[in-house]
């Protein structure tokens, strides 16, 4: 039988033969094995074998991890850190520190993630290089080291992530607001929910934003940025998000509490973009064919609760966000058919919106010179004025 079956299977002789044998012999082309089928293992089942490695580990043979530094894994960086300090301790981070400094990405992400567990005190001569390590390229090694300057309560570095939110470069700004969630400054929530308002990477900062703060606590707190959040996290799916999100985030759950309370304006369009999002991936089996059968599941879950949904009743809601300062009026304009109703928002200030509207208006076959003119003298950006002038 193949090893990795072996060792991801359910029989005790076989697993904690070849974890004995992984560990013993130092097989790192078993173990690179292993990490390789990381994304077709279930997490219960990668955390059962962390625990096997973990279990096959003794005073006599843990040094043998150090051999598998070079091949990252998320599912095992934690075991393998908790290992070396139960066993090294303290005696063991000028070695790791080494490997830190000079090792490759996969060797550094490994090292960061021991910091963790090492005296603070140890680690005072690393936080220039944590901070720099926290901004890698290897996301492994940024999040890691990111976590360990929470750890060490490093002010100077969360600073600096809050004041890159305010930098006009779009990248800085998502590099800040990944570092804010892996510290978990959740008092950098209202913060980084206005840079997604006005971000170009809005999807993606939704994204964060559940490492940062559950949806559930969001919602508690501040109910109409939670639907914001959502509406750019259904909206990503599964091109930016995947749908794994679904369980990660808790999404079942979050919906279901907001069908429990009355209707209102945003969460109608938060609900109507979810309904036609999760339905459409629901009924495709192309977005769903590499998935795992648990977020397969989660998936027609999520279409079950929410197909019963009438759609005349949500869109009745729509209205009250067809205004030029609503966050939720470009998820509202997909569902209004009503032409007055575009019309009425040609002269915005929000030149994205006027050429939203005037799209929406063409695909419907109504759009006429005087829609351009109206929209011409709102806009003022040279760029969007050309795109008008060709619709």
């Amino acid at each position: 039988m193949d090893l990795i079956k072996k060792l991801t299977g359910k029989n005790p002789a076989d697993y904690e033969s070849v974890a004995q044998a992984l560990v013993d012999n130092s097989d790192k082309e078993l173990f690179s094995k292993l990490v390789k089928q990381d994304d077709f293992l279930f997490d219960f089942i990668k955390n059962n074998v962390a625990k096997r490695i973990q279990d096959a580990c003794n005073k006599d043979n843990y040094l043998n991890l150090f051999n598998f530094l070079d091949c990252y894994s998320p599912s095992y960086d934690t075991m393998i850190a908790r290992v070396l300090y139960s066993y090294g301790g303290d005696e063991l981070f000028e070695r790791i520190k080494d490997i830190y400094l000079n090792g490759s990405d996969s060797e550094r992400a490994y090292a960061a993630k021991f910091f963790s567990f090492v005296n603070k005190e140890l680690l005072k001569e690393l936080l220039p290089s944590l901070r720099v390590s926290a901004y890698s390229d290897f996301e492994p090694l940024a999040v890691n080291s990111t976590e360990v300057l929470s750890i060490l309560q490093d002010e100077e570095s969360k600073n600096a992530a809050l004041k890159a939110l305010e930098s006009e470069d779009e990248f800085a700004c998502f590099d800040a607001v990944k570092f804010l969630a892996a510290y978990q400054a959740k008092d950098s929530v209202d913060k980084v929910i206005e840079v997604m308002k006005k971000s170009s990477f809005s999807e993606n900062i939704a994204s964060e934003i559940p490492y940062l703060i559950s949806l559930t606590e969001l919602a508690e707190q501040d109910e109409e940025a939670a639907a914001l959040v959502l509406c750019n996290i259904i909206n990503a799916m599964p091109e930016i998000v995947p749908l794994t999100a679904i369980i990660d985030y808790d999404l079942y759950s979050v919906f279901e509490k907001i069908l429990s309370k009355p209707l209102n304006s945003y969460n109608a369009v938060l609900l109507r973009l979810a309904k036609d999002k999760i339905g459409e991936l629901a009924q495709n089996e192309e977005y769903l064919f590499d998935s795992d059968k648990n977020t397969k599941e989660s998936v027609f879950e999520l279409d079950k609760l929410l197909n019963g949904l009438n759609n005349k009743k949500l869109e009745s809601y729509f209205y009250d966000e067809l205004f030029d300062g609503s966050d939720f009026v470009f998820f509202a304009l997909d569902y209004v058919d009503e032409i007055e109703e575009l019309e009425s928002l040609l002269d915005s200030q929000n030149q994205t919106l006027v050429l939203k509207v005037l799209t929406l208006l063409k695909d419907k076959a109504v759009l006429n010179q005087e829609h351009k003119n109206i929209a011409l003298n709102a806009v003022t950006s040279d760029d969007i004025k050309k795109i008008i002038e060709v619709l």
